[in-house]
């Protein structure tokens, strides 16, 4: 016979947080949103935690370069996108993961004898306006100059002049020896007025430079995602079909961590997948999605450092339309929730859990974090905004842009359907459709995350931690649902007349 749930799968509009005592110094400015992402023993700290508890969705209408350097800017990750080639994701994340540090291999290198012509063409390919003029016109050649847009003028150069009558040559620049400290590089950007400042070693060979505009974007940005060499910390998402060949080039472009994207993440491929990772590479993984108790212990024994959970819920996903399988979100994550705190008091090693869909409203995004999930995943939310990679179009009198399901014909995502075969989908479990668009990213974020922490005071708690234990959290009825809009008035912005 088969099991019965009778009780309602729920979603997060059914429920409401209740106030707590909200203390003098419960206030938005004392609220810190660090979580960990990544899993962790009793008493140690986490080797990845998000400053702020968002990620990206890894979807192709979501979870570009572009995306993942302005979401970690914030705090957050990005999960780049998997349904490419290995190539092009590998790329993404080398993009990433160069775009900003504090010691910078160059990327943009010339001879003394290439021409103004071979200067703005690879200024064209690379978007860099410092080029390094080595001898051999490699990262790490005898350093002869410098050329930045100061020294030439399109309008009075011609394009075949060579770059040694033009450039800043190494005996009037300022540069630092190898083993100078980042802060000690930054007080001779400070000092000198510079925007860059190359780093040679005793042979005066170049080994990295250091950009005036790096430490100018940290400080307007402290909360960005960094890892030890000041790059942004980026994730990459893979299949259970081809991640013996995916996964070697995304470690090796430098991805710090990897999460299976996958409708329903109970099956045995990522079980070997997760293990194939583990046992190969000392990369971080993450695996899913599930909705229950089994699925996420048999993911966290199979090695994974957090699990995913919702099947279902996202906003361009019909996989329960169309296969009746999934769970209310709100449902999933307390089973997943009270499974994983299970574990922790049995084991002493803590699993993050993403609640991944299900968000409709801002305030669901503080429900899940109150029921115990450590960071949210969005892709809605977040295709919205200028950063992500779809069209801007004009579609009547509105702007919205481009979004579609990595369930959709459109995505072609033919591997992330683990009992796939053939090289097309027979149904689809996701739409292409549009959102309203928004604007730019970190406007928005901050509304968002003003909105949780205010929440949070409500609640009495000024971490996450504290939210999950001081969190007091109501079934609504569905005339309370109404009852908590606006009701009884005549809103302003109806037809009425002025009169």
């Amino acid at each position: 016979m088969a099991t019965y749930y009778m009780e309602p799968s729920r979603t997060f509009s059914e429920f409401l947080l209740i106030p707590n005592l909200t203390t003098k110094d419960c206030t938005p400015a004392n609220v810190k949103l660090k979580t960990p992402l990544v899993k962790f023993n009793k008493g140690e700290e986490p080797a990845i935690s998000l400053n702020i508890p968002f990620s990206s969705a890894v979807m192709q209408a979501v979870s570009d370069d572009g995306m993942a350097i302005a979401l970690a800017r914030c705090g957050g990750i990005s999960f780049i996108f998997g349904s490419q080639s290995i190539e092009e994701e590998a790329a993404m994340v080398r993009k990433v993961k160069g775009y900003k540090a504090g010691f910078v291999v160059s990327r943009s290198n010339l001879t003394p004898d290439h021409t103004l012509s071979d200067l703005l063409a690879l200024k064209e390919e690379t978007g860099h306006s410092t080029v390094a003029i080595t001898d051999d016109g490699t990262a790490n050649g005898k350093l002869l100059g410098i050329v930045t847009g100061r020294d030439y003028r399109i309008s009075r150069d011609p394009l075949n002049r060579p770059i040694h009558q033009f450039m800043t040559p190494f005996e009037k620049l300022i540069y630092g020896k190898s083993g100078i400290t980042l802060s000690e590089a930054n007080n001779l950007i400070w000092d000198h007025k510079l925007n860059c400042l190359p780093i040679v070693d005793e042979n005066q060979k170049l080994d990295t430079l250091v950009f005036r505009k790096d430490y100018d974007e940290h400080k307007e940005n402290p909360l960005e995602l960094l890892d030890g060499n000041k790059s942004y910390i980026v994730g990459a998402g893979i299949n259970t079909k081809d991640y013996k060949e995916r996964v070697p080039a995304l470690v090796e472009a430098g991805v710090d961590i990897l999460v299976i994207d996958s409708s329903d993440g109970y099956s045995e491929w990522q079980r070997e997948t997760v293990q194939y990772v583990k046992e190969n590479f000392n990369v971080k993984i993450g695996a899913g999605n599930v909705v229950d108790r089994e699925g996420f212990l048999y993911l966290v024994e199979s090695g994974a450092d957090f699990i995913k959970v919702g099947i279902g819920g996202g906003s361009i996903c019909i996989t329960r339309e169309q296969k009746g399988i999934g769970r209310g979100q709100a449902s999933s994550i307390m089973e997943v929730v009270e499974a994983r705190d299970q574990y922790f008091k049995e084991t002493g090693t803590y699993i993050p859990i993403c609640s991944d869909g299900g968000i409709v409203h801002d305030y669901h995004v503080t429900l899940a974090l109150a029921m115990g999930a450590d960071f949210v995943m969005l892709g809605r939310y977040f295709a919205r905004f200028d950063e992500s990679p779809t069209r801007k179009l004009k579609v009547g009198n509105n702007f919205v842009k481009e979004y579609w399901g990595e369930g959709s014909n459109r995505a072609r995502n033919w591997q992330r359907y683990d009992t796939g075969g053939k090289n097309k989908l027979l149904f689809e479990e996701g739409v292409d459709s549009y959102v309203p668009y928004a604007g730019g990213l970190q406007e928005n974020l901050d509304k968002t995350i003003g909105k949780i922490k205010s929440t949070m005071c409500n609640c009495g708690s000024l971490t996450l931690d504290e939210l999950k234990i001081n969190a007091r959290i109501a079934l609504v009825s569905a005339t309370s649902l109404v009852e908590g809009g606006a009701h009884d008035v005549i809103l302003k912005e109806s037809s009425l007349s002025e009169e």
